[in-house]
């Protein structure tokens, strides 16, 4: 188990939250998936947006969808100390801005972007809301990772905007690199601080680890990564970051999720960092679960 502390480090993992067309169905759903009790929600005209607490701590959130061609998707949003310097970055690394840094009232400023592969994601400034008190927790967040078909600029994208190192999943060490290309390690450096490293050419893993800028490169650090959306995944399956969260018993998840009315969609399998499965839930949004303590 880990307490998340008040502030985030630039490009940290910080908040999640999903958009569902029936708010109440999602309640019930991840309330008996993970042992979550809601808040009251926001007015109608704010989504209903409604807070997620694991034993009193903010963990997630629930919103009604205002719109059916919305998509039905879990979102992780990043943090920031400014979000319109960010999505300067943003932009000028070939990403696009969804919504602009805007004020969600005391709460603080959030903005949408997609990466040049076309996953989204946010961006959070923190005011009131300064995002997770706890992670890593069974019924709480643990990993997100963008999964897209553009591994190359996708790489130089994060690197620039947020900084991040970058290296094979499995090297677990500086040594182990692959980081970002060759090409972006200038702009990563100018843009973010020192956190790239060196370069790694055009070889990059199938799956990279994240860590913040200037950290070391190993697992005590990581923050996400990037995965490769491959043959083994439908035509259409777009760009898009898979939110995992921790659970104590992956199979135990799974069969909950299915007797709740969403389904499995990848596993229940062993990996090296713990036993996990991509569920849908019973609207179709798509998270992944993960047991940690399967790790040997």
């Amino acid at each position: 188990m880990a307490d998340a502390g008040a502030a985030f480090a630039e490009g940290t993992p910080c908040w999640t939250d999903a958009m569902l067309p029936d708010l109440e169905a999602g309640k019930r759903f991840y309330g008996e998936l993970f042992g979550w009790t809601y808040g009251d929600p926001a007015p109608p005209e704010r989504g209903s947006y409604t807070v997620a607490r694991l034993d009193g701590r903010r963990v997630a959130a629930l919103s009604h969808k205002p719109d059916g061609r919305l998509p039905t998707v879990w979102t992780i949003y990043f943090a920031t100390p400014d979000a319109e310097a960010t999505a300067e970055r943003i932009r000028a690394a070939g990403g696009q801005l969804v919504t602009e840094p805007a004020p969600v009232g005391r709460a603080g400023v959030m903005a949408t972007a997609v990466d040049p592969g076309g996953a989204a994601f946010g961006l959070w400034q923190r005011g009131a809301l300064t995002g997770f008190e706890v992670t890593r927790r069974p019924g709480s967040y643990v990993w997100t990772e963008v999964c897209t078909r553009e591994k190359a600029a996708v790489d130089v994208f994060y690197a620039r905007v947020f900084g991040f190192g970058m290296y094979a999943a499995g090297g677990g060490g500086a040594g182990a690199a692959p980081e970002v290309p060759e090409e972006a390690e200038e702009s990563a450096r100018e843009g973010a601080g020192e956190g790239t490293g060196e370069s790694a050419g055009e070889d990059a893993s199938d799956i990279a680890v994240w860590v913040p800028a200037g950290a070391p490169l190993d697992d005590e650090h990581a923050i996400g990564g990037r995965t490769m959306i491959d043959e083994t995944y439908p035509v259409e399956m777009p760009a898009h970051f898979l939110v995992h969260f921790a659970v104590a018993d992956c199979d135990a998840a799974v069969r909950t999720t299915t007797r709740l009315g969403g389904r499995a969609v990848e596993g229940p399998q062993d990996t090296p960092f713990g036993r996990y499965a991509v569920l849908l839930d019973n609207q179709g949004a798509r998270f992944g679960v993960l047991d940690t303590s399967t790790v040997s």
